[in-house]
């Protein structure tokens, strides 16, 4: 049988609507000042319950998102207002998984990649040959940047009272 768990208290879900609210004719009561008094309903759709906000002030949420109408499935966190709850469905129609077969590998026919099979990196392939015009651009930077600093370290320090 299908159940609502809200702070330990166990409801079985008996009747096609189950009201949610504050208010003392509700199938179930929930005494917070954060529900309101029509909060929400549960409906039964096939063979799970839906779950519907009445307009509620503080709304409802299911597994943290808020909702105005949603499919209720196994171990859903459902908060009204402030409140915590968990859907339980009905499990009697449940059976164990079956048993594992036993599988033999089989080896493969061959290892070598295929012809078509292209690296799947995103990185380029490192070109394995230096490219003598890149080399000699970067030493003149380097170069460059060397001999700015050292002008700069000159100019400064000529500058400089002695005392």
């Amino acid at each position: 049988m299908p159940k609502l768990v809200i702070a330990g208290t166990v409801h079985e879900l008996v009747d096609e609507v189950v009201t949610i609210g504050r208010a003392p004719d509700n199938a179930i009561v929930i005494d917070d000042p954060s529900v309101s008094g029509r909060h929400a309903h549960l409906e039964l759709s096939g063979e799970t319950y839906r779950i519907k906000d009445l307009e509620s002030t503080n709304g409802t949420r299911v597994n943290g998102h808020p909702i105005t109408e949603t499919a209720l499935r196994f171990d859903d966190r459902i908060r009204f207002g402030a409140i915590d709850a968990r859907f339980e469905p009905d499990t009697r129609g449940s059976q164990p998984l079956p048993a594992l077969a036993e599988m033999e590998a089989q080896p493969a026919e061959m290892s070598a990649a295929p012809v078509d099979f292209a690296n799947a990196s995103p990185f380029r392939h490192r070109s394995k040959d230096r490219d003598p015009t890149r080399t000699a651009i970067l030493a003149a930077a380097a170069v460059a940047i060397l001999a700015f600093f050292g002008s700069m370290i000159a100019v400064i320090t000529m500058h400089v009272p002695v005392l």
